[in-house]
């Protein structure tokens, strides 16, 4: 499945992609110099909070509520470019990097952090994120994959920060599933796994994704507190994700928003031409992308939109430099009701 996407992404984008014609053959991130060391981090970095640890880890974790995300993007796939885009990130003064097994590109941003970490800046200040995908659900198979993601053939970290599970289950067929167990079972058997894990300190946290209220609550009273749900989170989504936005705020669970700034390719087309939007970027002298962001700071989330050009690295990092005022959180709340056409994933409907 990773090897699809991987394939796909770039495909979509008019781009052959690393699977065809290999790594390093793709334009984008511009290399980085040799000499540039670490920028301080931004002023007024804001953090999401995670429970407190138990077992070898101790410690309650916080994290920079602005993130990068390693996904969805012909870039993200081709390794050469992944070392470069997490390096510049590191670099500029951003320290969350949210990755995936799914997106086949885990050796990348490990040498890229290996190279921060050489160039000076701390292991602890970086918070890596990971997902393991449903094909990949199991007790056994947890617990392997997991462990493995440690390798030098993938991050090759001593630790992950937080490991999240990539969505509710899977359409095809899984080695969890061919042992006749339903897809409720497996998420289950999963998430004692990453409890475990979290307990012998190979993952500080765990965590899940794209789950529903309904999937949410299987896990009450089962294995760690769920540290964070990762979700489309926009001012364009519907009332379903509003609903499990707010179940999450009540139990604690720290909400990660991706496609913040409105979706897909056409989603996000849509998000930038909206007129209020356009104005508040006026009046506050900032771009529609980090009105969009500071948004979704201001409502408790973390975001980690995707990008490989350092230019918008650090425009998005320059959005703990504003606040927006009341009426105007107000007023992009509102707009899903104003528009229509955008797309969104319901994974209220998975198994």
């Amino acid at each position: 499945m990773g090897r699809f996407f991987a394939t796909v992404v770039p495909l979509m984008k008019g781009v052959l992609p690393p699977t065809i014609v290999g790594h390093g053959r793709m334009s984008g991130t511009p290399p980085v110099p040799d000499d540039l060391m670490p920028k301080p981090r931004p002023k007024n970095e804001m953090f999401m909070t995670l429970p407190a640890g138990t077992g070898k880890n101790k410690k309650k974790a916080k994290f920079p509520q602005n993130g990068l995300g390693m996904c969805c993007r012909a870039t993200a796939y081709d390794d050469v470019l992944v070392y470069r885009t997490v390096l510049w990130y590191l670099l500029l003064g951003g320290r969350h990097i949210d990755g995936a097994h799914l997106y086949l590109n885990h050796n990348a941003i490990g040498k890229a952090i290996k190279e921060a970490i050489r160039r000076g800046i701390d292991r602890s200040e970086i918070f890596v994120t990971t997902k393991i995908a449903p094909s990949h659900y199991g007790y056994e198979k947890t617990m392997a994959t997991v462990q493995n993601f440690l390798s030098e053939d993938e991050l090759g970290l001593d630790y992950i920060d937080l490991v999240l599970m990539h969505a509710p289950s899977f359409p095809l067929s899984t080695a969890c599933g061919r042992e006749g167990k339903d897809a409720a079972t497996c998420r289950k058997e999963t998430w004692l796994a990453l409890s475990a894990l979290r307990e012998q300190g190979v993952i500080r946290n765990a965590g899940v994704s794209n789950f529903g209220i309904n999937h949410l609550r299987e896990f009450e009273n089962v294995g760690a507190p769920i540290a964070n749900n990762q979700i489309e989170y926009n001012p364009f989504v519907p009332e379903y994700i509003t609903e499990t936005f707010k179940y999450c705020d009540k139990h604690n669970i720290a909400i990660t928003a991706y496609f913040p700034l409105g979706g897909d390719i056409a989603n996000k087309d849509k998000a930038m031409r909206n007129e209020i939007l356009g104005r508040l970027s006026e009046k506050y002298d900032r771009s529609v992308s980090q009105v969009m962001l500071r948004w979704a700071i201001q409502k408790g989330c973390a975001v980690i939109p995707g990008t490989g050009n350092p230019k918008h690295m650090q425009e998005n990092l320059d959005v703990y430099g504003f606040k927006l005022k009341e009426e105007d959180m107000k007023t992009i709340s509102e707009l899903k009701h104003g528009v229509s056409g955008f797309t969104h994933m319901d994974y209220r409907t998975a198994a």
